[in-house]
C-alpha cells in the first residue's frame, strides 16, 4: 500500500501574514487563525477546538472558525431535497 505524502504549506513568515487579507482570517477583527491553506484551515478548525475546550472562546466563536474551514475545505453542509 503506497503512502500519500504530505505537502506542508509554506512558511508563513510575519511579513506575509501582514500582506494576507483579513477575509483571510478565522478571526478577522483580531486577525487570528489564518486559513490561506487547506492545511492551515484545518489546523484552525483544531486550534479553535483547543481554544474551546479550555474556555477562552466561545461555541459560537469556534462554530464560525469551523463554518470558514469548512468552506476553504469544501465540507459544507448540503440541504436536504424535498
Amino acid at each position: 500500500m503506497a503512502r500519500r505524502r504530505r505537502r506542508k504549506s509554506p512558511k508563513l513568515t510575519a511579513k506575509k501574514r501582514r500582506r494576507l487579507p483579513k477575509k483571510s482570517f478565522g478571526l478577522p477583527g483580531k486577525r487570528k487563525y489564518p486559513m490561506d491553506t487547506r492545511g492551515r484551515a484545518a489546523n484552525a478548525k483544531a486550534r479553535a477546538t483547543q481554544q474551546y475546550k479550555k474556555g477562552k472562546i466561545s461555541k459560537a466563536t469556534r462554530d464560525r472558525i469551523h463554518a470558514k474551514a469548512n468552506r476553504k475545505l469544501g465540507k459544507t453542509k448540503r440541504k436536504k431535497k424535498r
